[in-house]
């Protein structure tokens, strides 16, 4: 980013994303590492031993509704269109997600089904999207019975499982996210773009990474680099406490284990993605046919296990959604932003919030332009 030239910590969205921006720019002799031995971050895929593409961190679905994001990340690679969907087992049938009126139809006799979308028709209109405490607190005795429903049977048992802790000590952040729909929509996204890159995730990395200005070192922790290389300027999207040696305590991450389970043939479930609210250890399976498109011979599925993150034996996937570790959080970022025109921190873990794959790559544009390319 200087003579000396710059530092970027890590080769996930953010970080590629700056670093080509960056480059572009004209920024000279930019270093990437990432301590992983591969490119793309958790949106890494690659061919199993069955020659099947799988999604090695879990099911990455692109969805976005920024013409500038995908018009920049649409520069390195095509798409191949894939609107998402996913159904959950409640009471032993599976049914769409998010929960609409389909759902209410398979799982209530018709006569109660057709006055439950009555009723969430003429309080709320047709199309909305109702976040589930929402609709918890509304004065309708139907509609909140119906809300509690929801909330037992898709939202809390699967959230105890993906946290590991009562849903009441979550983030309100976190039940936002969990939307009744008014609509027969079965989309799990509803955004303008919703594609897959049409050669998989890692080729639109090596394409974004491809440039002159831009050397890629796999298998380099920063611990790792000489005193020199350490001290240029440096994007940093590790985990925000690690910087610091974690001197205030540690931020809580929750991990996951995956398991991969290939059979002959593509279509063993309906859909790209089925979730598990409340039988089974698990959270979810993925069949990966759905989201790459390869659907002739062998299929693989992928089963996700929450578990704790040990540092140094899982990956960090999630922070932990609590307002104690926000605030813990807090004292890391004032700290982080103190050494803005040094080092920036910007990303899911550096950050330490949860971002999809376009507000990642957002991130890194917002980053870059403003704050950045201003210094330089």
């Amino acid at each position: 980013m200087t003579d000396q030239g710059g530092l970027i910590v890590g080769a996930g969205f953010t970080g590629a994303t700056a670093a080509r921006l960056l480059a572009e720019a004209g920024a000279r002799d930019i270093l990437v590492i990432d301590r992983r031995g591969h490119i793309a971050g958790n949106a890494y895929d690659a061919p199993n031993a069955a020659g099947v593409t799988v999604h090695r961190y879990g099911p990455h679905i692109f969805h976005t509704n920024s013409d500038k994001v995908f018009a920049f990340l649409s520069r390195f690679t095509a798409w191949r269109p894939y609107e998402h969907r996913v159904e959950a087992e409640i009471d032993g049938r599976l049914v769409p997600l998010p929960f609409g009126i389909p759902a209410i139809e398979a799982l209530f006799p018709p006569a109660e089904a057709a006055a439950l979308i009555a009723a969430l028709t003429e309080r709320y209109g047709a199309e909305a999207r109702v976040p589930i405490l929402k609709l918890r607190e509304t004065d309708d005795a139907r509609l909140r019975a119906l809300a509690d429903f929801i909330y037992a049977k898709v939202f809390d048992g699967y959230s105890r499982k993906q946290w590991d802790m009562a849903t009441e000590l979550l983030a309100p952040s976190v039940t936002a996210r969990v939307p009744v729909i008014v609509s027969r929509d079965t989309r799990y996204f509803t955004d303008r773009h919703q594609a897959m890159p049409a050669a998989g995730y890692s080729a639109l990395f090596a394409a974004m990474l491809a440039h002159p200005r831009i050397t890629v070192r796999l298998n380099t922790a920063l611990e790792g680099l000489d005193a020199e290389t350490r001290a240029r300027r440096t994007v940093y999207t590790g985990p925000l406490d690690e910087w610091f040696g974690s001197d205030e305590g540690a931020l809580p991450y929750r991990s996951l284990r995956f398991v991969e389970e290939t059979r002959p043939a593509f279509g063993a479930q309906p859909c790209g993605t089925v979730n598990f609210p409340n039988a089974h250890p698990y959270t979810r399976t993925t069949e990966m046919g759905w989201l790459t498109g390869e659907t002739a011979g062998a299929t693989t599925l992928v089963t996700e296990y929450p578990q704790a993150h040990m540092p140094g034996e899982t990956e960090p996937f999630y922070p932990v959604p609590t307002d104690a570790a926000d605030a813990l959080a807090d004292r890391y970022r004032r700290r982080a932003d103190a050494l803005a025109g040094r080092v920036w921190f910007a990303g899911r873990l550096a950050d330490y919030r949860y971002y999809n794959m376009d507000q990642a790559a957002a991130r890194a544009m917002t980053l870059v332009e403003k704050e950045i390319l201003p210094t330089l």
